[in-house]
């Protein structure tokens, strides 16, 4: 019997990024398997990029709400796709009703949230042995211990790069270009401030290149302040591309900087190089997975300290981190970066 998995994926960009290293190890122990992943809307996007997916099926709740009834109309409507096994990614009781309720005769999942009769294979999780993300979701992929190395790869058409060219009127203009990604949705300790990426950013346009400014509409004022650093000679995109847009424009980047954030985990499943600047989080459990990627951190006494804001008032974590050490760091990359 051919296995059909049902993924209940996670809600974060990045978690979902690295949920492709699950995807790839069931593709490797079962080559012919079909695998379909209910996530958030958004998260098509990078579903689509994904070669092992066969389906994104929407889960039309939002992170933290229960709406038991949507969750069993949706469940009810699942059964009829006979699935073999479901795995959960979140360890949330409300997450594994779904596969409960749909009937999958094996569901598989971390402890988590009481979740014993709603899972039947239930892991627990050992932390030491898999400090990384990554490596707890491939555990979930069989009965042993081992796991084999994978990592993220989200492949993009030229169609629709070209596309997404198109519609935000860009050209290469056979100009090297550097994405930004100067926002983080976890908070401002995250973030490295606007000023230093606007002295980086002066750098390379004055050696030539163009500098392309990812995130949502929430990162709009960072990108303003950053463009009146600049003269307004960046190009600007934030809140004005979707997150598909975004990941087929961040493919044509020559380098990347960015916070530890969703797009971060984009660019690295993207091989591009990359710069992954860190001060009040910690690369020990998602660090960008690419060899194109450096990792800069202070490593102060005071970090990790995994807070939204300063809980000195002063970030220096980053805010002592400075451009030039960024734009050293860059140019070394750039000349062992390996191609994508």
């Amino acid at each position: 019997m051919k296995h059909k998995f049902l993924i209940i994926g996670p809600a974060w960009v990045g978690d979902m990024v690295m949920s492709q290293t699950l995807y790839q190890r069931l593709k490797q122990i079962y080559p012919d398997c079909i695998i379909d992943v209910i996530a958030p809307a958004w998260s098509e996007a990078i579903l689509a990029r994904m070669p092992e997916v066969n389906t994104a099926i929407h889960l039309p709740i939002t992170h933290g709400e229960l709406k038991l009834r949507q969750r069993y109309q949706l469940a009810k409507s699942l059964r009829q796709r006979c699935y073999t096994h479901a795995i959960v990614l979140p360890n949330s009781w409300k997450s594994a009703l779904i596969p409960w309720w749909a009937k999958i005769p094996t569901r598989t999942g971390y402890r988590g949230e009481m979740r014993w009769g709603l899972l039947n294979d239930i892991r627990t999780l050992d932390k030491q042995r898999y400090p990384l993300m990554i490596e707890q979701f491939m555990a979930l992929a069989q009965t042993t211990n081992k796991t084999h190395a994978c990592k993220p790869r989200l492949i993009v058409s030229a169609t629709d790069v070209d596309t997404a060219l198109h519609k935000h009127h860009l050209n290469t203009h056979n100009k090297p270009i550097l994405g930004l990604c100067p926002g983080a949705e976890y908070g401002p300790a995250k973030r490295w401030p606007a000023q230093h990426f606007a002295t980086v950013a002066k750098e390379k346009l004055a050696q030539g290149w163009q500098i392309w400014i990812f995130g949502s509409a929430k990162e709009q004022p960072i990108a303003t302040t950053i463009q009146q650093h600049c003269q307004q000679k960046c190009i600007d995109l934030t809140g004005k591309t979707n997150l598909a847009q975004a990941i087929d424009l961040l493919s044509l980047t020559d380098a990347v900087i960015t916070n530890d954030s969703g797009l971060m985990h984009i660019a690295s499943a993207l091989q591009r190089p990359l710069i992954a600047l860190y001060g009040s989080s910690s690369p020990a459990f998602t660090p960008p997975l690419s060899a194109n990627a450096k990792i800069l951190s202070l490593q102060l006494s005071c970090s990790p300290c995994f807070k939204r804001e300063c809980p000195l008032g002063h970030f220096k974590c980053l805010t002592d981190l400075m451009p030039q050490r960024v734009l050293n760091t860059l140019n070394e990359l750039l000349t062992t970066a390996t191609p994508s």
